[in-house]
């Protein structure tokens, strides 16, 4: 990093970062409020906690609006606590971090569920004596396996407290191994598949469901989708991207594109932190523009935006101060689009839409390769996430991210043999 870029990424304060990263779970906290009282959400975050989490589980339907989004908010100031009190800087890596664990939160990702993985990430650090800090942005990473906290004691017994403690001890196991799993996998993809973890969650995910399956047990598939707060997400989530756009521009000098070149030139494979090569301003703005790009696509879609589509549009968000902008991910998207109109899948249904929002996580591709190679990673992607869910029975909630995964590890070999010969 230049000495330019090292002065321009420190000119924003780490209290004035968190104090961005906190608006859009504060907005979602007090507007839980005005759309839900105090009794319903109670009743209604309960309800998200004793549901099985198995993709794709709802909480706006399941627990209605407000719940979801206090379930949201509270996990995301958690999680931006946890970042404060380890003095842990918010670079690329950990702002992607905390929207993953915000997006995730409508779908997946509760206040109860989350935490034998960080527990589990605790005990990693002790035993190898390294401070948690170098392990908590893999444990955020790492809920992608909170559903298996409850699939697990379900499995034994549904009602007996000694299920859920062997639930809870599945969690904190997987929990321990992640960081060496996903460390080590990372060779596979080399770098190409930006939901790394997602990746080692997939194969852990398999090996577990595999292993209860064995016994007997069968989970059931889930589908729970709202469809009544369409209008009510389009208007939050394009006023917080254009927020992110004004706070961004302010911070880059009053100067829309001042930098943004440098983050169009990255090919986005891993490590790209965005943050460090074009500053925290441009970095705000490229994330508010991933959104409008994001969210434009769900429209032309004619999606109906729920939990899950909330989701993928907050991981986009997150992703895009760490390896995606337009010029990498656009392909992607075009890629799983065209898939979805010569196969099978509906483009409007949101089981496509997710996946070309989560899909970008193979914005590296097309960045390294060209756009070309992105549509055609696009387009594999849609056929292999809509398959690949069965082998993990959803308790890998980044199920795009082990399909990306898949994906790079088969593609990125065969690109290099054309661009040889090129």
């Amino acid at each position: 990093m230049t000495k330019e870029n090292l002065a321009d990424y420190r000119q924003v304060s780490e209290r004035t970062k968190f104090l961005i990263l906190s608006i859009f779970p504060i907005s979602s906290l007090i507007l839980a409020f005005f759309v839900s009282d105090f009794s319903s959400i109670a009743n209604g975050i309960y309800k998200i906690i004793i549901q099985p989490d198995v993709l794709l589980t709802d909480y706006i339907k399941v627990g209605g609006l407000g719940a979801a989004l206090v379930n949201s908010s509270l996990l995301t100031l958690i999680n931006l606590f946890f970042l404060w009190k380890l003095k842990v800087p918010l670079t690329g890596l950990p702002i992607s971090a905390i929207f993953i664990v915000a997006g995730f939160a409508f779908f997946g990702k509760n206040i109860f569920n989350v935490w034998p993985i960080y527990i589990g990430g605790f005990l990693y650090s002790k035993y190898e004596k390294k401070p948690y800090n170098s392990v908590i942005i893999i444990s955020m990473f790492g809920t992608a396996l909170a559903p298996m906290v409850f699939e697990v004691a379900y499995a034994l017994s549904p009602s007996s407290f000694s299920g859920l403690l062997v639930g809870i001890l599945a969690g904190v196991v997987a929990g321990f191994f992640l960081p060496p799993i996903a460390a080590h996998i990372l060779r596979a993809h080399d770098g190409y598949n930006l939901y790394n973890v997602g990746f080692a969650a997939g194969f852990i995910g398999t090996v577990v469901m595999s292993f209860m399956k064995s016994y007997g047990f069968e989970n059931k598939t889930r589908m729970i989708l709202s469809t009544e707060y369409d209008l009510f997400f389009k208007i939050l989530l394009s006023l917080f991207f254009v927020i992110l756009i004004i706070i961004g521009y302010i911070l880059n000098d009053k100067n829309l594109f001042k930098g943004y070149s440098k983050i169009l030139k990255m090919t986005g494979r891993l490590v790209a932190d965005f943050t460090y090569t074009a500053g925290f301003g441009t970095t705000l703005i490229n994330m508010g523009i991933m959104g409008l790009i994001g969210l434009i696509y769900v429209i032309l879609s004619k999606g109906i935006i729920n939990g899950p589509i909330v989701g993928g549009l907050l991981t986009i968000v997150g992703f895009s101060a760490f390896g995606k902008h337009p010029k990498n991910s656009i392909p992607i998207m075009i890629g799983v689009f065209i898939a979805g109109l010569l196969k099978v899948w509906d483009t409007s249904s949101t089981t496509v839409i997710i996946a070309a929002l989560f899909g970008t996580s193979l914005a590296p591709i097309a960045g390294e390769y060209g756009p070309i190679a992105g549509i055609i990673a696009g387009f594999l992607h849609l056929s292999v996430s809509m398959n690949v869910g069965v082998i993990h029975g959803g308790i890998n909630l980044y199920n795009n991210g082990f399909s990306a995964g898949i994906i790079a590890t088969l593609l990125v070999p065969i690109l290099d043999v054309f661009r040889r010969e090129k």
